[in-house]
Protein backbone atom coordinates (compact mmCIF):
# COMPACT_ATOMS: atom_id res chain seq x y z
CA UNK A 1 0.00 0.00 0.00
CA UNK A 2 2.86 2.38 0.82
CA UNK A 3 4.37 2.01 -2.65
CA UNK A 4 0.96 2.75 -4.19
CA UNK A 5 0.63 5.95 -2.16
CA UNK A 6 4.16 7.05 -3.05
CA UNK A 7 3.50 6.30 -6.72
CA UNK A 8 0.21 8.22 -6.65
CA UNK A 9 1.98 11.23 -5.16
CA UNK A 10 4.83 10.86 -7.64
CA UNK A 11 2.53 10.67 -10.67
CA UNK A 12 0.49 13.67 -9.53
CA UNK A 13 3.58 15.49 -8.32
CA UNK A 14 5.15 15.23 -11.77
CA UNK A 15 2.49 17.63 -13.06
CA UNK A 16 3.30 20.07 -10.25
CA UNK A 17 7.04 19.71 -10.94
CA UNK A 18 6.44 20.48 -14.60
CA UNK A 19 4.34 23.48 -13.58
CA UNK A 20 7.17 24.85 -11.46
CA UNK A 21 9.50 24.53 -14.46
CA UNK A 22 6.93 26.46 -16.46
CA UNK A 23 7.40 29.47 -14.17
CA UNK A 24 10.97 29.86 -15.45
CA UNK A 25 9.55 31.58 -18.52
CA UNK A 26 8.19 35.03 -17.63
CA UNK A 27 6.07 37.27 -19.87
CA UNK A 28 6.30 35.01 -22.93
CA UNK A 29 6.05 36.59 -26.38
CA UNK A 30 3.20 35.68 -28.73
CA UNK A 31 5.57 33.55 -30.83
CA UNK A 32 6.89 31.76 -27.76
CA UNK A 33 3.36 31.19 -26.51
CA UNK A 34 2.29 29.75 -29.88
CA UNK A 35 5.33 27.46 -29.95
CA UNK A 36 4.74 26.21 -26.40
CA UNK A 37 1.02 25.71 -26.97
CA UNK A 38 1.73 23.84 -30.22
CA UNK A 39 4.24 21.66 -28.40
CA UNK A 40 1.52 20.92 -25.86
CA UNK A 41 -0.85 20.06 -28.70
CA UNK A 42 1.67 17.54 -30.02
CA UNK A 43 2.14 16.04 -26.56
CA UNK A 44 -1.63 15.79 -26.09
CA UNK A 45 -2.22 14.34 -29.56
CA UNK A 46 0.35 11.60 -29.03
CA UNK A 47 -0.90 10.93 -25.49
CA UNK A 48 -4.47 10.71 -26.80
CA UNK A 49 -3.63 8.26 -29.59
CA UNK A 50 -0.75 6.19 -28.23
CA UNK A 51 -1.37 6.46 -24.50
CA UNK A 52 -5.16 6.36 -24.36
CA UNK A 53 -6.96 5.27 -27.54
CA UNK A 54 -4.64 2.41 -28.57
CA UNK A 55 -4.63 0.89 -25.05
CA UNK A 56 -8.43 1.22 -25.04
CA UNK A 57 -8.69 -0.90 -28.18
CA UNK A 58 -6.09 -3.48 -27.12
CA UNK A 59 -7.44 -3.91 -23.57
CA UNK A 60 -8.88 -7.39 -22.96
CA UNK A 61 -12.23 -5.92 -21.97
CA UNK A 62 -12.19 -3.36 -24.77
CA UNK A 63 -13.44 -3.34 -28.34
CA UNK A 64 -13.46 -0.98 -31.29
CA UNK A 65 -17.10 -0.07 -30.56
CA UNK A 66 -16.34 0.81 -26.93
CA UNK A 67 -13.39 2.90 -28.06
CA UNK A 68 -15.42 4.75 -30.70
CA UNK A 69 -18.21 5.38 -28.19
CA UNK A 70 -15.70 6.68 -25.65
CA UNK A 71 -14.04 9.04 -28.14
CA UNK A 72 -17.35 10.48 -29.34
CA UNK A 73 -18.71 10.82 -25.80
CA UNK A 74 -15.53 12.58 -24.69
CA UNK A 75 -15.69 15.04 -27.59
CA UNK A 76 -19.39 15.79 -27.07
CA UNK A 77 -18.86 16.14 -23.31
CA UNK A 78 -16.08 18.67 -23.80
CA UNK A 79 -18.22 20.53 -26.32
CA UNK A 80 -20.87 20.89 -23.59
CA UNK A 81 -18.23 21.87 -21.02
CA UNK A 82 -17.05 24.53 -23.48
CA UNK A 83 -20.42 26.23 -23.07
CA UNK A 84 -20.04 26.17 -19.26
CA UNK A 85 -16.46 27.52 -19.20
CA UNK A 86 -17.52 31.21 -18.97
CA UNK A 87 -19.13 30.37 -15.61
CA UNK A 88 -15.73 29.26 -14.28
CA UNK A 89 -14.03 32.63 -14.66
CA UNK A 90 -14.26 33.34 -10.93
CA UNK A 91 -11.76 30.58 -10.18
CA UNK A 92 -9.14 32.45 -12.24
CA UNK A 93 -9.34 35.62 -10.17
CA UNK A 94 -9.45 37.75 -13.35
CA UNK A 95 -12.04 40.54 -13.30
CA UNK A 96 -13.76 40.11 -16.67
CA UNK A 97 -15.75 43.34 -16.24
CA UNK A 98 -12.52 45.34 -16.00
CA UNK A 99 -10.73 43.27 -18.64
CA UNK A 100 -13.39 42.16 -21.16
CA UNK A 101 -10.73 41.62 -23.85
CA UNK A 102 -9.38 38.67 -21.84
CA UNK A 103 -12.64 36.70 -21.99
CA UNK A 104 -11.80 34.74 -25.14
CA UNK A 105 -8.27 33.90 -23.95
CA UNK A 106 -9.60 32.70 -20.60
CA UNK A 107 -12.18 30.48 -22.27
CA UNK A 108 -9.50 28.77 -24.35
CA UNK A 109 -7.09 28.35 -21.45
CA UNK A 110 -9.73 26.94 -19.10
CA UNK A 111 -10.92 24.45 -21.70
CA UNK A 112 -7.31 23.35 -22.20
CA UNK A 113 -6.77 22.91 -18.45
CA UNK A 114 -10.07 21.04 -18.06
CA UNK A 115 -9.02 18.62 -20.82
CA UNK A 116 -5.71 17.98 -19.02
CA UNK A 117 -7.57 17.33 -15.74
CA UNK A 118 -10.11 15.01 -17.41
CA UNK A 119 -7.41 12.92 -19.08
CA UNK A 120 -5.45 12.68 -15.82
CA UNK A 121 -8.24 10.69 -14.14
CA UNK A 122 -8.19 7.58 -16.38
CA UNK A 123 -4.38 7.79 -16.49
CA UNK A 124 -4.37 7.60 -12.70
CA UNK A 125 -6.89 4.75 -12.80
CA UNK A 126 -4.61 2.89 -15.24
CA UNK A 127 -1.68 3.26 -12.83
CA UNK A 128 -3.81 2.08 -9.90
CA UNK A 129 -5.18 -0.91 -11.81
CA UNK A 130 -1.66 -2.00 -12.74
CA UNK A 131 -0.77 -2.19 -9.03
CA UNK A 132 -3.93 -4.21 -8.43
CA UNK A 133 -2.53 -6.86 -10.77
CA UNK A 134 0.30 -7.42 -8.23
CA UNK A 135 2.97 -7.14 -10.93
CA UNK A 136 4.90 -4.36 -9.21
CA UNK A 137 7.64 -4.02 -11.83
CA UNK A 138 5.11 -3.60 -14.64
CA UNK A 139 3.07 -1.19 -12.50
CA UNK A 140 6.10 0.99 -11.78
CA UNK A 141 6.96 1.09 -15.50
CA UNK A 142 3.45 2.29 -16.36
CA UNK A 143 3.48 4.84 -13.54
CA UNK A 144 6.93 6.06 -14.59
CA UNK A 145 5.75 6.62 -18.15
CA UNK A 146 2.71 8.54 -16.95
CA UNK A 147 4.86 10.67 -14.63
CA UNK A 148 7.31 11.55 -17.43
CA UNK A 149 4.42 12.52 -19.66
CA UNK A 150 2.99 14.75 -16.93
CA UNK A 151 6.14 16.89 -16.66
CA UNK A 152 5.85 18.57 -20.09
CA UNK A 153 2.06 18.74 -19.64
CA UNK A 154 2.56 20.64 -16.39
CA UNK A 155 5.04 22.97 -18.08
CA UNK A 156 2.84 23.90 -21.02
CA UNK A 157 -0.25 24.90 -19.04
CA UNK A 158 1.61 27.63 -17.11
CA UNK A 159 2.50 30.12 -19.85
CA UNK A 160 -1.03 30.30 -21.36
CA UNK A 161 -2.62 30.84 -17.94
CA UNK A 162 -0.21 33.62 -16.98
CA UNK A 163 -0.57 35.21 -20.43
CA UNK A 164 -4.36 35.27 -20.01
CA UNK A 165 -4.04 37.33 -16.82
CA UNK A 166 -4.29 34.64 -14.11
CA UNK A 167 -2.01 35.37 -11.16
CA UNK A 168 1.00 33.13 -10.53
CA UNK A 169 -0.46 31.92 -7.23
CA UNK A 170 -3.78 30.89 -8.79
CA UNK A 171 -1.96 29.41 -11.79
CA UNK A 172 0.05 27.16 -9.48
CA UNK A 173 -3.06 26.16 -7.50
CA UNK A 174 -4.95 25.26 -10.69
CA UNK A 175 -1.95 23.27 -11.95
CA UNK A 176 -1.75 21.44 -8.61
CA UNK A 177 -5.45 20.60 -8.86
CA UNK A 178 -4.87 18.83 -12.19
CA UNK A 179 -2.18 16.74 -10.48
CA UNK A 180 -4.45 15.90 -7.54
CA UNK A 181 -6.98 14.48 -10.00
CA UNK A 182 -4.36 11.91 -11.02
CA UNK A 183 -3.61 11.00 -7.40
CA UNK A 184 -7.33 10.39 -6.83
CA UNK A 185 -7.52 8.29 -10.00
CA UNK A 186 -4.58 6.11 -8.91
CA UNK A 187 -6.20 5.38 -5.56
CA UNK A 188 -9.57 4.65 -7.19
CA UNK A 189 -7.90 2.22 -9.58
CA UNK A 190 -6.07 0.40 -6.80
CA UNK A 191 -9.05 0.02 -4.47
CA UNK A 192 -11.58 -0.89 -7.16
CA UNK A 193 -9.60 -3.03 -9.57
CA UNK A 194 -12.49 -5.17 -10.79
CA UNK A 195 -14.75 -2.17 -11.42
CA UNK A 196 -12.07 0.03 -12.95
CA UNK A 197 -10.84 -2.73 -15.25
CA UNK A 198 -14.35 -3.01 -16.65
CA UNK A 199 -14.72 0.72 -17.34
CA UNK A 200 -11.07 1.45 -18.15
CA UNK A 201 -11.31 0.98 -21.97
CA UNK A 202 -14.21 3.44 -22.18
CA UNK A 203 -12.56 5.86 -19.74
CA UNK A 204 -9.30 5.84 -21.72
CA UNK A 205 -11.11 6.48 -25.02
CA UNK A 206 -13.25 9.17 -23.37
CA UNK A 207 -10.12 11.01 -22.24
CA UNK A 208 -8.59 10.59 -25.68
CA UNK A 209 -11.68 12.12 -27.27
CA UNK A 210 -11.55 15.17 -24.99
CA UNK A 211 -7.90 15.77 -25.85
CA UNK A 212 -8.39 15.44 -29.62
CA UNK A 213 -11.34 17.86 -29.38
CA UNK A 214 -9.24 20.49 -27.60
CA UNK A 215 -6.27 20.09 -29.96
CA UNK A 216 -8.45 20.51 -33.05
CA UNK A 217 -11.00 23.03 -31.82
CA UNK A 218 -8.83 25.35 -29.75
CA UNK A 219 -5.09 24.77 -29.79
CA UNK A 220 -4.29 24.46 -33.52
CA UNK A 221 -6.54 27.38 -34.60
CA UNK A 222 -5.08 29.56 -31.81
CA UNK A 223 -1.45 28.85 -32.68
CA UNK A 224 -2.05 29.38 -36.41
CA UNK A 225 -3.68 32.79 -36.15
CA UNK A 226 -0.70 35.06 -35.40
CA UNK A 227 1.63 34.45 -38.34
CA UNK A 228 3.63 31.72 -36.57
CA UNK A 229 2.12 28.77 -38.44
CA UNK A 230 5.43 27.19 -39.52
CA UNK A 231 6.97 27.40 -36.04
CA UNK A 232 3.75 26.06 -34.55
CA UNK A 233 3.59 23.11 -36.95
CA UNK A 234 7.14 21.96 -36.24
CA UNK A 235 6.63 22.50 -32.53
CA UNK A 236 3.54 20.26 -32.62
CA UNK A 237 5.55 17.58 -34.44
CA UNK A 238 8.34 17.91 -31.85
CA UNK A 239 5.87 17.43 -28.99
CA UNK A 240 4.37 14.40 -30.72
CA UNK A 241 7.81 12.85 -31.33
CA UNK A 242 8.90 13.46 -27.73
CA UNK A 243 5.87 11.64 -26.31
CA UNK A 244 6.24 8.88 -28.91
CA UNK A 245 9.84 8.43 -27.80
CA UNK A 246 8.84 8.23 -24.14
CA UNK A 247 6.19 5.65 -24.95
CA UNK A 248 8.62 3.53 -26.98
CA UNK A 249 11.39 3.64 -24.35
CA UNK A 250 9.04 2.80 -21.49
CA UNK A 251 6.72 0.46 -23.38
Amino acid sequence: MEIVLLTALGVGGATVFGSLLGFVFKRPSRRFNDIVLSFAAGVMLCAAIVGLIVPSITDKKGSILITIAGILTGAVCLNLIDKLVPHLHKMTGVDIEKHPHKTEDLNKVLLFVIAIAIHNLPEGIAAGVSFGSENTAHALTIAGGIALQNIPEGMVIIAPMIASGISKKRTLLIAMATGIVEVVGTLIGYFAVSISQAILPFALAFAGGTMIYVVSDEMIPETHSHGNERFATYSLIAGFILMLGFDHLLG
